[in-house]
């Protein structure tokens, strides 16, 4: 975790913050000083190491399941939060599945879960903490997109749309947001590091290779989405910023 506090005295939520780039930004986001509600679906054991972590490290967190495509479960994971540290200052959006299907062999099921984790869940736990955002005078919301939401890719269509999606509903959140003092951005990692469910990797990681000549680690996504959550970037919103070592330049 970096130096600085600059987040001291904030709460954040980061759902999906389990594993992979999620675990690092609350990492991140601890270490500048935020309390920090770690989310994730299933994995109750490894959110806890998340929390065991920053505690380790001077923090402060808290871990809790929930499906953030469920209505009722999103509510309860923001009033927990805002229960547990006196309100809630930023929103990190992280949680996602990122699945190959050709499309000949997607099937809808498969399509609606992909949206609903990605799209769904944004729309729900940003329209949950609403009012807690509101009383915060740094409310910020972080979205993370991806890479192939603005360059395509194969055999993953369901993704695609989902994350391009990510990136229009930070816009359209972001002028409605702005009068109440709410930032509102999208992150865009490109392709990182990070451990997958199943040993392949993606197809267009394959295949592409960044101008810069690797790829990213999981904590320089996290060092820009802590920018975008502190004081140095209240003017900034309705942006989708990339991290991609150049293999997609907007």
């Amino acid at each position: 975790m970096s130096e600085g506090r600059e987040l001291a005295g904030r709460v954040a939520i980061v759902t999906g913050g389990a594993r992979n780039i999620g675990r690092v930004i609350a990492l991140e986001l601890a270490g500048a000083g935020a309390a920090v509600m770690v989310n994730a679906r299933n994995s109750l054991d490894e959110a806890e190491a998340v929390v065991e972590a920053i505690a380790r490290s001077g923090g402060t967190a808290a871990a809790m399941l929930a499906d953030v495509t469920d209505p009722e479960a999103v509510d309860a994971l923001i009033e927990a939060t805002a229960a547990k540290f006196g309100g809630i200052d930023i929103l990190v959006n992280n949680a996602a599945v990122r699945r190959e299907t050709p499309f000949a062999e997607l099937a809808f099921a498969e399509w609606r879960e992909v949206l609903s984790i990605i799209l769904d869940g944004a729309f729900l736990t940003a329209h949950a903490a609403l009012p807690h955002l509101e009383r915060s005078s740094q409310g910020a919301v972080v979205n993370i997109g991806g890479l192939s939401g603005h360059s395509g890719a194969a055999n993953r269509a369901h993704v695609v749309a989902a994350k391009a999606g990510l990136a229009g509903f930070t816009r359209g959140l972001a002028h409605d947001l702005a009068p109440k003092g709410i930032t509102v951005n999208c992150v865009s990692p490109g392709m990182i590091d990070t451990v997958r469910s199943g040993a392949a990797v993606p197809s267009h990681h394959a295949v592409h290779q960044p101008p810069v000549g690797r790829r990213g680690r999981p904590d320089e996504v996290a060092a820009l989405v802590r920018y975008l959550c502190g004081p140095a970037a209240r003017y900034i919103t309705g942006q989708t910023i990339h991290a991609n070592g150049g293999a997609y330049m907007a």
